[in-house]
């Protein structure tokens, strides 16, 4: 062996028992997981609940349609913009107080949203929650990677993908449930016992862990907030804007400022400041390739029900509840899926995996397409929808296990504030891309082709992932 050799090997070494420093036993990670899944748990079940009540919200407050889409975008863009700066923070103060903080803030915002007299005061308050969400989510991941050994953390994530697909399937039935024997508020007080329960658990589950305090840079901080409001701001308003030339300047805004935050961040060490992201992470070649495959996952599981809905329900005649319950088979595949694909990305090769999600997924989706453009059986819809689920099982959990195995525990928020990140902008972007697009195919082909065409842009964007994930490496 050559000396260069040892040290490299030496090198390695050190960074995986800093790596593994934090680590829990079993029985212990696994209780800070459930603590830490509640937060998650929290912030997607919001989303299904509140898109339930967005009717009864426009009749109490006489809003307009315009207004009442606030109380979703509002929420969005304040989870979106701070991620990359919230992210960084947990390394700095303690994951878990930002976990903590984030959950109060959200609850907070919960509360008053509840209890809003108007719809601009409504807002304000999902505007306020959306924070408290951004705050604690980027944590939830950081943590996992930190407790669990490296060999088990697939199995974890996957495990937290069950969450997710909990979530979906508990979000639409309970807000239904809350508004028929109650009202529309009943879905923002429900956060108060599980954000108080949250709090409890993290601060008896989760431990304290070793922060490194250096100080950020605030013109990186200041940077990065307003290139990401511009960003996200202009593609949430273009579909409603009709691509004006001022979502076309702001977007070149966004992107010149998210230029100058990555100059800045190259010479942070130089003006004595830390890195808010630092730039090696994209290094790790598995890393940069979780980033473009978390943006396709984002964009399409954001995307997918817009065109499938509108077949459903404007073009089949189906009420809401009917064509939510066509896509229950998604939520339950995934449900029993997810926990199988996390033991074997512990086992097999992250590669295998992804690939075979993604091929499952792009197959899926053109199944949607196909039987939507040919009218076919609404079975036949079930259980497309059904493969896409599985699809999704081998995806999520492999692909985030991998993107962040090889990540050093001083800059773990900073890699899940940009991984979060990625994911949100790819909702972000699917969303309105989407939207514009559904207008252009359904006004040129009818409403049955041109819901069921504008599902071919997902399947460019699968097979992006697709290709993407065949370039993974296999890690110790």
């Amino acid at each position: 062996m050559t000396p260069s050799h040892g040290r490299r090997q030496t090198s390695a070494e050190n960074k995986h028992t800093a790596a593994e420093s934090t680590v829990l036993p079993e029985a212990q990670a696994w209780k800070a997981m459930f603590a830490l899944s509640l937060g998650f748990f929290m912030s997607l079940l919001d989303q299904t609940l509140v898109a339930v009540a967005l009717p009864s919200i426009r009749r109490e407050f006489d809003a307009s349609l315009a207004q009442t889409l606030w109380v979703s975008s509002g929420f969005l863009l304040f989870v979106v913009v701070p991620l990359l700066f919230t992210g960084r923070l947990g390394d700095r103060f303690g994951q878990r107080r930002l976990f903590r903080i984030g959950i109060t803030v959200f609850v907070i915002g919960a509360v008053a949203s509840a209890t809003a007299s108007s719809i601009e005061l409504l807002i304000a308050a999902r505007c306020l929650q959306g924070l408290g969400a951004s705050i604690q989510m980027p944590q939830t991941m950081s943590v996992i990677n930190r407790v669990f050994a490296r060999e088990r953390r697939g199995r974890a994530l996957g495990v937290w993908g069950i969450i997710g697909s909990v979530a979906a399937i508990t979000g639409p039935v309970l807000g239904g449930a809350l508004i028929n024997s109650s009202s529309w508020q009943a879905v923002f007080l429900i956060h108060v016992p599980l954000g108080v329960l949250a709090v409890v658990l993290a601060t008896l589950w989760v431990p304290r862990m070793p922060t490194y305090a250096r100080k950020l840079d605030p013109l990186s901080v200041a940077v990065s907030l307003l290139s990401m409001l511009l960003l996200v701001g202009a593609i949430q308003q273009a579909p409603e804007a009709d691509w004006a030339w001022w979502i076309w300047l702001m977007l070149l805004a966004g992107i010149a400022g998210l230029y100058g935050f990555i100059r800045l961040q190259a010479t942070a060490q130089a003006r004595g400041m830390e890195a808010m992201i630092p730039l090696f992470l994209f290094r790790n070649h598995n890393y940069r390739l979780g980033i473009i495959i978390i943006a396709c996952m984002g964009f399409m599981a954001a995307s997918l029900m817009l065109p499938i809905m509108l077949w459903l329900q404007d073009g089949q005649g189906l009420d809401s509840a009917s064509a939510g319950l066509l896509m229950v088979p998604m939520a339950l595949t995934s449900l029993f899926v997810s926990p199988i694909a996390g033991i074997m990305a512990d086992k097999f090769h992250p590669r295998n995996l992804v690939v075979a999600g993604f091929s499952t997924m792009l197959s899926a989706c053109a199944a949607c397409w196909w039987i939507m453009a040919h009218e076919f059986p609404l079975w036949w819809l079930a259980v497309a929808v059904s493969l896409l689920g599985i699809g999704q099982s081998f995806v999520w959990g492999t692909n985030s296990a991998t993107t962040m195995r090889d990540v050093e525990p001083r800059i773990m928020g900073a890699a899940s504030g940009v991984y979060n990140t990625a994911r949100q902008l790819g909702s972000v972007f699917g969303v309105s891309i989407l939207s514009a697009l559904l207008q252009i195919t359904v006004a040129a082909s009818g409403l049955a082709v041109g819901a069921a065409n504008a599902l071919l842009l997902l399947v460019v964007v699968l097979a992006i992932g697709l290709l993407t994930s065949l370039f993974y490496r296999k890690t110790i």
